[in-house]
Protein backbone atom coordinates (compact mmCIF):
# COMPACT_ATOMS: atom_id res chain seq x y z
CA UNK A 1 0.00 0.00 0.00
CA UNK A 2 1.00 3.47 -1.06
CA UNK A 3 2.23 5.75 1.93
CA UNK A 4 0.70 9.02 1.87
CA UNK A 5 3.36 12.05 2.01
CA UNK A 6 1.86 13.11 5.20
CA UNK A 7 2.76 9.86 6.32
CA UNK A 8 6.14 9.66 5.07
CA UNK A 9 6.66 13.35 6.81
CA UNK A 10 5.68 12.54 10.32
CA UNK A 11 8.09 9.22 9.97
CA UNK A 12 10.68 11.22 8.77
CA UNK A 13 9.68 13.85 11.72
CA UNK A 14 10.46 10.99 14.02
CA UNK A 15 13.57 10.41 13.04
CA UNK A 16 14.50 14.28 12.84
CA UNK A 17 13.48 14.54 15.89
CA UNK A 18 15.43 11.47 17.59
CA UNK A 19 18.44 12.64 16.31
CA UNK A 20 17.84 15.72 17.41
CA UNK A 21 17.84 14.94 20.91
CA UNK A 22 21.10 13.01 20.74
CA UNK A 23 22.52 16.40 19.53
CA UNK A 24 22.88 15.42 15.66
CA UNK A 25 21.45 17.02 12.82
CA UNK A 26 19.30 16.05 10.28
CA UNK A 27 20.65 15.31 7.09
CA UNK A 28 20.58 17.65 3.95
CA UNK A 29 17.57 15.80 2.06
CA UNK A 30 15.62 15.39 5.80
CA UNK A 31 16.28 19.45 6.06
CA UNK A 32 15.22 20.03 2.61
CA UNK A 33 12.23 18.22 2.52
CA UNK A 34 11.16 20.17 6.16
CA UNK A 35 11.09 22.95 4.38
CA UNK A 36 9.20 21.74 1.25
CA UNK A 37 6.53 20.45 3.80
CA UNK A 38 2.94 21.61 2.96
CA UNK A 39 1.49 24.21 5.02
CA UNK A 40 -1.01 21.29 6.04
CA UNK A 41 2.03 19.53 7.85
CA UNK A 42 2.97 22.96 9.46
CA UNK A 43 1.74 21.54 12.71
CA UNK A 44 3.27 17.98 12.56
CA UNK A 45 6.60 19.86 12.08
CA UNK A 46 6.36 22.33 15.10
CA UNK A 47 5.62 19.18 17.52
CA UNK A 48 8.28 17.84 16.48
CA UNK A 49 10.78 20.51 16.41
CA UNK A 50 9.04 21.71 19.88
CA UNK A 51 9.92 18.11 21.34
CA UNK A 52 13.27 19.22 21.04
CA UNK A 53 12.69 22.26 21.94
CA UNK A 54 11.10 21.46 25.64
CA UNK A 55 13.58 18.11 25.88
CA UNK A 56 16.71 21.03 26.24
CA UNK A 57 15.45 24.07 27.54
CA UNK A 58 11.36 23.13 29.08
CA UNK A 59 8.94 26.05 28.83
CA UNK A 60 11.59 29.06 29.55
CA UNK A 61 12.37 32.25 27.09
CA UNK A 62 15.30 34.22 27.35
CA UNK A 63 14.62 38.09 27.04
CA UNK A 64 17.49 40.02 25.20
CA UNK A 65 17.99 43.96 24.64
CA UNK A 66 18.93 45.67 21.62
CA UNK A 67 20.70 49.28 22.25
CA UNK A 68 22.06 50.95 19.21
CA UNK A 69 24.94 52.55 20.61
CA UNK A 70 25.81 54.20 17.17
CA UNK A 71 23.33 54.56 14.17
CA UNK A 72 23.52 54.99 10.60
CA UNK A 73 26.65 55.97 8.21
CA UNK A 74 28.25 52.77 8.09
CA UNK A 75 30.33 52.21 5.14
CA UNK A 76 29.42 48.73 4.12
CA UNK A 77 27.09 48.39 1.78
CA UNK A 78 25.01 45.00 3.50
CA UNK A 79 21.68 44.76 1.00
CA UNK A 80 19.76 44.30 3.54
CA UNK A 81 20.85 46.90 5.99
CA UNK A 82 19.07 50.44 6.55
CA UNK A 83 22.45 51.93 8.24
CA UNK A 84 24.01 50.78 4.92
CA UNK A 85 26.65 52.92 2.59
CA UNK A 86 23.88 54.95 0.24
CA UNK A 87 20.91 54.34 2.05
CA UNK A 88 18.17 56.06 1.67
CA UNK A 89 16.11 55.18 4.87
CA UNK A 90 14.75 57.41 6.80
CA UNK A 91 16.26 56.00 9.73
CA UNK A 92 17.75 57.24 13.22
CA UNK A 93 21.77 58.27 12.35
CA UNK A 94 23.42 59.67 15.49
CA UNK A 95 26.94 58.46 16.92
CA UNK A 96 27.91 57.36 20.16
CA UNK A 97 25.53 57.48 23.05
CA UNK A 98 26.57 57.85 26.49
CA UNK A 99 26.72 55.43 28.81
CA UNK A 100 24.07 56.45 31.01
CA UNK A 101 21.51 56.55 28.53
CA UNK A 102 22.48 53.13 27.38
CA UNK A 103 22.75 52.24 31.09
CA UNK A 104 18.80 53.75 31.56
CA UNK A 105 17.78 51.49 28.17
CA UNK A 106 19.02 48.45 29.93
CA UNK A 107 17.32 49.26 33.21
CA UNK A 108 14.08 49.30 31.82
CA UNK A 109 14.35 45.93 30.16
CA UNK A 110 16.08 44.50 32.83
CA UNK A 111 13.23 45.42 35.39
CA UNK A 112 10.88 43.86 32.29
CA UNK A 113 12.98 40.11 32.42
CA UNK A 114 15.82 40.48 30.14
CA UNK A 115 18.68 38.58 30.93
CA UNK A 116 21.16 39.63 28.00
CA UNK A 117 21.54 43.52 26.57
CA UNK A 118 23.44 43.09 23.33
CA UNK A 119 25.43 46.28 22.42
CA UNK A 120 25.14 47.43 18.37
CA UNK A 121 26.90 49.84 16.81
CA UNK A 122 26.93 50.41 12.85
CA UNK A 123 30.79 50.19 10.62
CA UNK A 124 33.29 47.92 9.52
CA UNK A 125 34.66 47.08 13.31
CA UNK A 126 35.55 49.02 15.91
CA UNK A 127 38.56 51.23 16.60
CA UNK A 128 40.76 50.80 20.06
CA UNK A 129 38.70 54.47 20.44
CA UNK A 130 35.42 52.60 20.20
CA UNK A 131 36.39 49.49 22.55
CA UNK A 132 37.05 51.94 25.27
CA UNK A 133 33.41 53.60 24.94
CA UNK A 134 31.76 50.01 25.01
CA UNK A 135 34.02 49.40 28.09
CA UNK A 136 32.81 52.13 29.91
CA UNK A 137 29.23 51.21 28.62
CA UNK A 138 29.75 47.85 30.43
CA UNK A 139 31.23 49.13 33.10
CA UNK A 140 27.95 51.24 34.31
CA UNK A 141 25.77 48.93 33.27
CA UNK A 142 27.41 45.80 35.54
CA UNK A 143 27.61 48.18 38.51
CA UNK A 144 23.94 48.43 38.00
CA UNK A 145 23.06 44.81 37.05
CA UNK A 146 26.34 42.85 38.40
CA UNK A 147 24.39 39.43 36.65
CA UNK A 148 23.20 40.77 33.42
CA UNK A 149 25.25 39.09 30.16
CA UNK A 150 26.25 41.27 27.99
CA UNK A 151 26.84 40.97 24.43
CA UNK A 152 28.60 43.19 21.98
CA UNK A 153 28.07 43.44 17.63
CA UNK A 154 30.83 45.69 16.65
CA UNK A 155 31.73 44.26 13.04
CA UNK A 156 34.87 42.49 11.93
CA UNK A 157 36.73 42.04 14.86
CA UNK A 158 40.89 41.74 15.78
CA UNK A 159 42.01 39.24 17.93
CA UNK A 160 43.31 42.26 20.36
CA UNK A 161 39.97 43.71 20.48
CA UNK A 162 37.98 41.09 21.32
CA UNK A 163 40.45 40.27 24.05
CA UNK A 164 40.04 43.55 25.56
CA UNK A 165 36.25 43.14 25.58
CA UNK A 166 36.20 39.96 27.42
CA UNK A 167 38.73 41.46 29.73
CA UNK A 168 36.18 44.59 30.62
CA UNK A 169 33.55 41.99 31.31
CA UNK A 170 31.57 41.41 27.70
CA UNK A 171 29.89 37.88 28.02
CA UNK A 172 29.14 37.01 24.08
CA UNK A 173 30.00 38.59 20.97
CA UNK A 174 27.17 38.55 17.79
CA UNK A 175 28.23 38.36 14.14
CA UNK A 176 26.33 36.98 12.03
CA UNK A 177 26.98 34.85 8.52
CA UNK A 178 23.85 35.70 7.26
CA UNK A 179 22.93 33.91 4.41
CA UNK A 180 24.85 31.04 2.25
CA UNK A 181 28.57 31.39 1.19
CA UNK A 182 27.51 31.12 -2.74
CA UNK A 183 24.77 33.98 -1.97
CA UNK A 184 26.94 36.26 0.00
CA UNK A 185 28.22 38.23 -2.95
CA UNK A 186 25.00 39.21 -3.99
CA UNK A 187 24.20 40.90 -0.47
CA UNK A 188 27.59 42.54 -0.05
CA UNK A 189 30.58 43.78 -1.09
CA UNK A 190 32.68 45.50 1.25
CA UNK A 191 33.52 42.34 3.16
CA UNK A 192 33.56 38.58 2.63
CA UNK A 193 31.62 35.47 3.90
CA UNK A 194 35.11 34.92 5.00
CA UNK A 195 35.42 37.84 6.92
CA UNK A 196 32.13 36.46 9.01
CA UNK A 197 33.67 33.51 9.64
CA UNK A 198 36.86 34.48 10.85
CA UNK A 199 34.78 36.79 13.28
CA UNK A 200 33.30 34.69 14.90
CA UNK A 201 36.21 32.51 15.31
CA UNK A 202 38.05 35.46 16.66
CA UNK A 203 35.76 35.88 19.34
CA UNK A 204 35.48 32.70 20.38
CA UNK A 205 39.38 32.51 21.03
CA UNK A 206 39.29 35.98 23.29
CA UNK A 207 36.68 33.83 25.20
CA UNK A 208 33.47 35.76 24.47
CA UNK A 209 30.43 33.00 23.84
CA UNK A 210 29.82 33.45 19.99
CA UNK A 211 26.48 34.24 18.66
CA UNK A 212 26.05 34.05 14.77
CA UNK A 213 23.36 33.50 12.65
CA UNK A 214 21.07 34.53 9.46
CA UNK A 215 18.71 36.74 7.91
CA UNK A 216 16.05 34.96 5.68
CA UNK A 217 13.60 36.93 2.95
CA UNK A 218 16.53 37.85 0.68
CA UNK A 219 15.88 35.20 -2.32
CA UNK A 220 17.75 32.46 -0.62
CA UNK A 221 16.95 28.79 -1.73
CA UNK A 222 15.93 25.78 0.63
CA UNK A 223 19.75 24.48 -0.59
CA UNK A 224 21.10 27.85 0.46
CA UNK A 225 18.87 27.81 3.68
CA UNK A 226 20.63 24.36 4.02
CA UNK A 227 24.21 25.17 3.60
CA UNK A 228 23.97 28.03 6.16
CA UNK A 229 22.60 25.80 8.65
CA UNK A 230 25.64 23.49 8.03
CA UNK A 231 28.07 26.28 7.97
CA UNK A 232 26.66 27.74 11.29
CA UNK A 233 27.02 24.39 13.14
CA UNK A 234 30.73 24.17 11.97
CA UNK A 235 31.24 27.55 13.78
CA UNK A 236 29.08 26.56 16.72
CA UNK A 237 27.94 29.28 18.16
CA UNK A 238 26.59 29.15 21.35
CA UNK A 239 23.50 31.57 20.50
CA UNK A 240 21.52 31.40 17.40
CA UNK A 241 19.37 34.68 16.12
CA UNK A 242 17.00 34.26 13.55
CA UNK A 243 16.12 37.48 11.49
CA UNK A 244 13.62 37.88 8.96
CA UNK A 245 14.35 40.66 6.66
CA UNK A 246 12.45 43.47 7.55
CA UNK A 247 12.77 45.57 3.88
CA UNK A 248 13.08 49.11 3.96
CA UNK A 249 12.51 51.33 1.75
CA UNK A 250 15.69 53.14 0.13
CA UNK A 251 17.38 49.92 0.44
CA UNK A 252 18.15 47.94 -2.41
CA UNK A 253 15.96 44.76 -1.06
CA UNK A 254 13.13 47.16 -0.61
CA UNK A 255 9.83 45.64 -1.61
CA UNK A 256 11.18 41.52 -1.08
CA UNK A 257 8.41 40.16 0.90
CA UNK A 258 8.89 36.98 0.33
CA UNK A 259 8.02 35.44 3.65
CA UNK A 260 4.78 33.57 4.75
CA UNK A 261 4.43 32.94 8.54
CA UNK A 262 4.42 29.37 7.54
CA UNK A 263 7.36 29.78 5.87
CA UNK A 264 9.01 31.87 8.77
CA UNK A 265 8.40 28.72 11.04
CA UNK A 266 9.36 25.86 9.10
CA UNK A 267 12.74 27.74 9.20
CA UNK A 268 12.61 27.91 12.86
CA UNK A 269 12.04 24.41 13.24
CA UNK A 270 14.63 23.36 10.57
CA UNK A 271 17.11 25.73 13.08
CA UNK A 272 16.21 24.10 16.20
CA UNK A 273 17.13 20.44 14.59
CA UNK A 274 20.22 21.49 13.58
CA UNK A 275 20.61 23.27 16.89
CA UNK A 276 19.05 21.17 19.61
CA UNK A 277 20.75 22.53 22.42
CA UNK A 278 21.62 25.99 21.45
CA UNK A 279 20.42 29.16 22.13
CA UNK A 280 17.63 29.66 19.25
CA UNK A 281 16.19 33.41 19.24
CA UNK A 282 14.37 34.58 16.95
CA UNK A 283 15.05 38.12 16.26
CA UNK A 284 14.39 40.80 13.64
CA UNK A 285 11.25 40.57 11.59
CA UNK A 286 9.32 38.32 13.87
CA UNK A 287 6.17 41.02 14.21
CA UNK A 288 5.81 41.38 10.49
CA UNK A 289 6.30 38.18 9.37
CA UNK A 290 5.22 35.80 12.06
CA UNK A 291 2.27 38.38 12.91
CA UNK A 292 -0.52 36.16 14.64
CA UNK A 293 1.25 33.30 14.98
CA UNK A 294 4.32 34.68 17.06
CA UNK A 295 3.51 32.11 19.75
CA UNK A 296 3.92 28.87 17.58
CA UNK A 297 7.38 30.62 17.30
CA UNK A 298 7.99 30.08 20.92
CA UNK A 299 7.49 26.58 20.76
CA UNK A 300 11.23 26.59 18.45
CA UNK A 301 13.13 28.99 19.95
CA UNK A 302 14.02 29.38 23.32
CA UNK A 303 14.87 33.34 22.98
CA UNK A 304 12.94 36.44 22.23
CA UNK A 305 14.35 40.12 21.62
CA UNK A 306 12.47 42.43 23.80
CA UNK A 307 11.20 45.72 22.62
CA UNK A 308 12.62 47.60 19.50
CA UNK A 309 15.19 46.40 16.79
CA UNK A 310 18.46 48.58 16.07
CA UNK A 311 16.06 51.04 13.71
CA UNK A 312 12.78 49.42 13.94
CA UNK A 313 10.16 49.46 16.18
CA UNK A 314 9.20 46.24 17.74
CA UNK A 315 6.06 44.59 19.80
CA UNK A 316 5.92 46.68 23.37
CA UNK A 317 7.71 45.23 25.63
CA UNK A 318 4.23 44.35 28.16
CA UNK A 319 3.22 42.67 24.79
CA UNK A 320 5.60 40.32 24.44
CA UNK A 321 5.39 39.12 28.31
CA UNK A 322 1.61 39.20 28.14
CA UNK A 323 2.17 36.64 24.59
CA UNK A 324 4.76 34.28 26.23
CA UNK A 325 2.63 34.18 29.42
CA UNK A 326 -1.04 33.72 26.97
CA UNK A 327 1.16 30.74 26.07
CA UNK A 328 1.93 28.75 28.73
CA UNK A 329 5.69 29.76 28.71
CA UNK A 330 8.11 31.59 31.57
CA UNK A 331 10.28 34.52 31.38
CA UNK A 332 14.22 32.74 32.03
CA UNK A 333 16.21 34.35 34.75
CA UNK A 334 19.29 35.77 35.54
CA UNK A 335 19.97 32.61 38.09
CA UNK A 336 19.25 30.59 35.29
CA UNK A 337 21.58 28.59 32.89
CA UNK A 338 20.49 29.49 29.41
CA UNK A 339 22.18 26.28 28.02
CA UNK A 340 22.32 22.53 28.93
CA UNK A 341 24.96 21.63 31.68
CA UNK A 342 26.17 18.84 28.44
CA UNK A 343 26.75 21.95 26.32
CA UNK A 344 28.05 24.52 28.53
CA UNK A 345 31.22 21.86 29.34
CA UNK A 346 32.06 22.08 25.37
CA UNK A 347 33.34 26.15 25.89
CA UNK A 348 36.25 26.01 27.13
CA UNK A 349 38.90 28.82 27.47
CA UNK A 350 42.09 28.41 25.80
CA UNK A 351 44.56 28.12 29.01
CA UNK A 352 47.53 26.45 27.16
CA UNK A 353 49.58 27.15 24.17
CA UNK A 354 51.30 31.59 23.57
CA UNK A 355 50.54 33.36 26.91
CA UNK A 356 51.14 30.79 29.13
CA UNK A 357 53.26 28.58 30.50
CA UNK A 358 51.79 25.39 29.38
CA UNK A 359 52.70 23.79 25.98
CA UNK A 360 50.51 24.14 22.89
CA UNK A 361 47.63 21.79 22.33
CA UNK A 362 49.40 20.31 18.53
Amino acid sequence: MMIGMTDELRTLLDQVADAALQREPPTRDQALAILRSSDADLLDVISAAGRVRRHFFGNRVKLNLIVNMKSGLCPEDCSYCSQRRGSEADVLKYNWVDPAEAAETADRAIAGGAKRICLVASGRGPSDRDVSRVAETVRVIKERHPGVEICTSLGLLSADRAERLAEVGVFAYNHNLNTSEANYGEICSTHTYADRVETVGVARMAGLSPCSGAIFGMGEADDEIVDLAIDLRKVDPDSVPVNFLIPFEGTPLAGEWQLTPQRCLRILALFRFFFPDTEVRIAGGREIHLRTLQTLGLHLANSIFLGDYLTSEGQAGKADLQMIADAGFVVEGQDQETLPTSRRDLVTIRRRGPGTEVPANA
